[in-house]
């Protein structure tokens, strides 16, 4: 834990700044993956409803020897369409989550996507903000939500998310989306924080600032992403990458290399976009 900053969530809850991922991870390999990032030294593993490794991550966490209060653990509510969420529902799928993972409470519990296209994230967050009461939750936040979909909540509900869970990298930097966030208290959250093996580590600019600095490209963008204040949550299911992932201390971006990296904004999304998706 002493090499990984945290942030202090607008409730008061400290959040690591670095976490483990393990989407598109499979039950049976979560178990040992996120296990290897235990022993690596993460102590803020993000899961989901519908990766479908809760049971498999519940295991690694369980087995790790590591006090409960040394952990942070992110999932999902996945508001899919085949469900009209009501406050019953969303309990319901919150007592699945918490009984696949084996544990006795989450520390932040997230809407997966507004899709606002159904407009029933109030009705969701209403629950939310009841399950933050019984101290299950300790911290509630959302994903993928834009500003316009964080206005709607601030002006109908009482508690301000904790964090927003975005698609975010140096080819896609959600200025407004991190603005907004900053201007609530609201702390973003970079899932595809690596861009998704989709060509961003061998950007030419990337590369440059790894040999200046001795370190490997994905080493580059996860150290922008802490001095931007930014949470991000890394996969790898290869050993040897998760522990890359975590060596982020002994060294710093300077002012050149974080102007070059602003530079590669190119606004391209590789996930859905949240003002339409409702898959």
């Amino acid at each position: 834990m002493s090499k990984v900053p945290s942030l202090t969530l607008n409730n008061g809850v400290e959040m690591p700044q670095l976490g483990f991922g393990v989407w598109q991870v499979p039950d049976d390999e979560a178990t040992r993956s996120v296990s290897t990032a235990l022993e690596t030294g993460y102590r803020s593993i993000d899961t989901a409803a519908i990766y479908g490794n809760e049971e498999g991550t519940g295991k690694a966490i369980g087995t790790s020897g590591i006090a409960r209060e040394d952990l942070f653990v992110t999932t999902k509510l996945w508001n899919g369409k085949n469900e009209t969420w009501t406050r019953d529902s969303v309990l319901r799928a919150f007592d699945t989550s918490l009984s696949k993972l084996g544990l006795d409470h989450i520390d932040l519990y997230l809407i997966h996507w507004p899709r606002a296209v159904r407009d029933d994230f109030l009705t969701i967050w209403r629950a939310f903000e009841e399950i933050a009461g019984t101290g299950r939750a300790r911290a509630i936040g959302v994903s993928n939500f834009q500003p316009a979909h964080l206005r709607r909540l601030l002006a109908e509900t009482s508690v301000v998310p904790a964090v927003n869970q975005v698609e975010l990298h140096p080819l896609f930097q959600q200025a407004e989306v991190r603005a907004f966030g900053a201007g609530h208290g609201i702390v973003t959250e970079a899932w595809s924080p690596l861009g998704s093996g989709k060509g961003l580590l061998d950007v030419p600019t990337v590369l440059a600032i790894a040999r200046k600095h001795g370190r490997t490209a994905a080493q580059i963008v996860l150290r922008w992403h802490l001095q931007l204040g930014n949470v991000a949550i890394p996969k790898s299911v290869t050993p040897s990458r998760i522990k890359e992932n975590f060596e982020l201390s002994g060294f710093e971006l300077d002012a050149e290399d974080l102007a070059a990296l602003a530079a590669l904004d190119s606004g391209t999304r590789l996930g859905f976009d949240p003002d339409t998706y409702d898959g």
